[in-house]
This record gives C-alpha cells, structure tokens and sequence, in this order.
C-alpha cells in the first residue's frame, strides 16, 4: 500500500476526521456519539482559529483515499483531555498531538509512526519545548507508538466518557526546538 501524507486543507477533509472517529470508535470500542461529538468540536475550533505558525494537521492517503489523520496544536489552546500547558514564553511552550487515527484498513503499515513522527518534527519546528497528549487505556497500539517514540506516562485518572468506563491517560515527552 502506497501511503502519502498530506497537509490538510482539502474540501471533505474536516468532515471526514469526524465520520471517521466517529464510525471507527463505535466499532471498535462501543463509543456513542459523545465522541463523535468531541472530535467535532476539536475540528471545528482548529478550523475556525489555528495559528499555522505554531499548529497543523495531516491527512494521510492510500490510492487516493483518506485513510489517516493527526493534529498538532498548541497545548495552551487545547480543550478536552488534560488541555493546559503554556501557549508561548520563554521556553517554546507545549505541543499537544491531537486525534492521531490510522483507518483499519491501513494499520501494521507503520502510519501511525509516521503520523506522530510528523507531528514531533513540526512541533520542533515550531520552536515547542515539549508535547503532551491524552489518550484512553483502550488504544494499546497507540500507546505503543508514544511509548517507541519516548513518550512517559505523566497522569492517569478513571473517568466515565463515551458510554464506557475508561483510565484517560497523559503521556508527554521533552522536545528540542528549532529556532530559525
């Protein structure tokens, strides 16, 4: 499978990160519309007011379909999860990786990596000193990726989100920021 990856900006893009969440997460993991929801609401905020400077999203495609996504904004700007973080000062700031998806029609390939590996290399472009990122206990082979990529577990805490019972998790990980 020949896979590119793109920035987004494309007409459908933004609706498909939803869809895709949406029916992908239901599948996979029972979660209702409350999820769809959150994912619709972290698109719309990026579309409506990101800084391209300091964030960016990517569409990854396989023989012309979309098949992957993830975000990059800026951890002070952030809702949902954990949010916080300082937007600006002196030390560059916090990154946060955002809706990072690989459809299942394109998993084992390495996207994922590949996605996340975009999302680390802006946010050093950026000049950002460090990125977080929340997640859920069920997303093992995401996990995976974070932890490859030195990703630590900073935080945990059981909450009721979605129509499950899950351990919301906060992963960071120290960057080295690229001053031009």
């Amino acid at each position: 499978m020949d896979v590119t990856i793109r920035a987004l900006g494309e007409p459908g893009d933004l609706g498909w990160v939803v869809q895709a969440h949406g029916e992908v997460y239901a599948n996979e993991f029972g979660w209702g519309t409350a999820f769809e929801a959150l994912v619709a609401r972290i698109v719309a905020d990026y579309a409506g007011s990101h800084d391209p400077q300091r964030e960016a999203a990517w569409i990854a495609e396989a023989d012309g379909r979309r098949v992957g996504c993830v975000f990059c904004v800026d951890g002070g700007a952030a809702e949902g999860g954990t949010g916080g973080g300082t937007g600006g000062g002196t030390d560059g700031g916090t990154a946060q990786l955002r809706i990072l998806l690989v459809h299942p029609d394109a998993r084992g390939s390495g996207l994922g990596g590949r996605l996340v590996d975009r999302c680390l290399e802006f946010a050093e472009q950026a000049g950002y000193s460090r990125m977080r990122l929340w997640t859920n206990d069920p997303l093992v082979a995401a996990r995976h990726i974070y932890l490859k990529r030195g990703f630590q577990l900073v935080a945990e805490e059981k909450h009721q989100s979605f129509g499950a019972e899950l351990v919301g998790q906060t992963y960071e990980r120290e960057l080295t920021p690229i001053r031009s």
